[in-house]
């Protein structure tokens, strides 16, 4: 019959359990964990394992934490095992004859260590503890562990601080030398100080990347949260929200939060908004000026910046999708095109709905405005052809179009002959019949401008 759940399964001996295995006791007891179990259970087929070490971060560390513990490992007839954050044993090696005893109760690739699969042990209660620990002997609570001590630390992420996983040193043995758990300590250490050396050659790069993107009250953070750029709440680490673009700051203030790709940039919430011109009529290569930045932009980018900026009000990505392809349109796409669009334009694009934020202006707004107030000057010098001329998109195509018949209107009304001029060298007005006849009406024979005209019309 199987032994009662009770505290009297505890180590026996003049000394009372430590407090760290009476603790894990209790929380395996309480996971149901039988002192009768006979192996660690099986997660992970052989055929499985591969991708699961392949995706681990700690692949690229295995040599390290081997060089460091495998040769003492060995020649103390131990072994070294290495888990995931759940306990799950992704690597081990060490000592031939203890490696064949530890297939016997599991201690092998693909079982889990956890303490809700074994109970306690060095790998599962330094995972639940964040901290290197030690088991020795009966201080397992599974029976058949009690021929079994070990020692395990585990790996913090210095960019999340969430368990990595743990790299423990188990032998047959009623304890290990002292000496052990500061080198499996030590060997936990290492790895860590090579992942920080890693985050912070990233955090550069992201630094260097963005800069020109930090305003003076602004912040740099990683996908983690922590606070890498900024005059304040530098190297905290801050919680981001599931989705929006505002943000609580610690001090109770509310910022924005813009996706650069790989980080995000906060700003308070009274910040500079970001001034953004785009360029976009009579050109094959449209591009915008973001706080002084020139940034060539894509057709596809342009053409969704052209609908943001003339629905002020915003637009959701089904109905950016129907605008630009119409009835074949996948919003899908849209958002990933937004995506890429808010991480360059940080600041500038916003979401829910999808709109541009801040002092925004356009060539298609300015020449609007010379419509309005009949500045011809300001038309000619900044209608250099139509909209977007490589779009295909409707609507595109319907501003494009309403665009130019207003602009050859007003010209055709009230055009003087260097007006008339500067739009016939447009791409759409080089053989514009009407615009070139009025040229040929309103400039004398004399005028170059009439002889190349009447050589257009021909």
């Amino acid at each position: 019959m199987r032994e009662p759940f009770h505290r009297t399964t505890m180590p026996s001996g003049d000394n009372p359990p430590r407090t760290v295995i009476s603790a894990s006791w209790q929380r395996s007891l309480r996971a149901g964990i039988h002192p009768e179990v006979q192996a660690a259970p099986l997660i992970y087929d052989q055929s499985d394992i591969g991708d699961a070490r392949s995706a681990h971060p700690l692949a690229d560390l295995l040599p390290l934490l081997g060089h460091t513990l495998l040769q003492i490992a060995d020649e103390a007839a131990h072994i070294m095992v290495v888990t995931d954050a759940d306990g799950r044993v992704l690597w081990r090696d060490g000592h031939p004859g203890v490696l064949r005893r530890g297939d016997a109760i599991g201690l092998a690739d693909g079982f889990a260590w956890s303490e809700e699969a074994v109970g306690t042990n060095g790998i599962g209660t330094a995972l639940a503890t964040r901290r290197p620990t030690s088991v020795y002997s009966r201080e397992h609570l599974i029976k058949v562990l009690h021929h079994w001590s070990c020692v395990g630390s585990p790996i913090i992420d210095p960019d999340t601080g969430a368990v990595l996983g743990c790299v423990d040193i188990s032998g047959t043995s009623a304890t290990l030398p002292p000496a052990t758990v500061a080198l499996v300590g030590a060997a936990a250490r290492l790895a860590e100080s090579h992942l920080t050396l890693r985050m912070r050659e990233r955090d550069e790069r992201i630094r260097t990347r963005h800069q020109r993107r930090l305003r003076a009250s602004g912040l740099l953070v990683t996908p983690s949260g922590r606070v890498i750029g900024g005059s304040r709440f530098l190297g905290a680490r801050l919680t981001l929200p599931a989705d929006g673009d505002r943000i609580l700051m610690p001090d109770g203030e509310s910022a924005y939060l813009e996706s650069l790709g790989d980080a995000y940039l906060i700003m308070p919430a009274g910040f500079a908004e970001p001034r953004l011109t785009l360029t976009l009529l009579g050109t094959d290569h449209p591009y915008a000026d973001l706080d002084g930045s020139r940034i060539p932009l894509t057709l596809r980018h342009a053409e969704i910046l052209a609908l943001l900026a003339t629905h002020p009000r915003g637009l959701t990505a089904e109905q950016l999708s129907f605008l630009l392809y119409g009835d074949e349109g996948n919003p899908v796409t849209i958002r990933a095109e937004i995506h890429r669009l808010r991480a360059q334009f940080a600041g500038a694009v916003v979401a829910k709905p999808y709109r541009l934020l801040g002092n925004v202006d356009t060539d298609i707004k300015a020449v609007r405005r010379a419509l309005t107030t009949g500045d011809l000057t300001t038309l000619t010098r900044l209608y250099q052809g139509p909209l977007l001329p490589r779009s295909e998109s409707p609507a595109i195509r319907r501003e494009r179009d309403e665009l130019e018949a207003r602009v050859r209107s007003e010209l055709l009304t009230k055009g003087t002959p260097d007006a008339l001029w500067s739009f016939a060298q447009t791409p759409s007005g080089h053989h514009d019949y009407e615009i070139l006849e009025r040229l040929t009406q309103l400039t004398p024979p004399s005028d170059h401008r009439h002889a190349i005209a009447q050589i257009r019309l021909l």
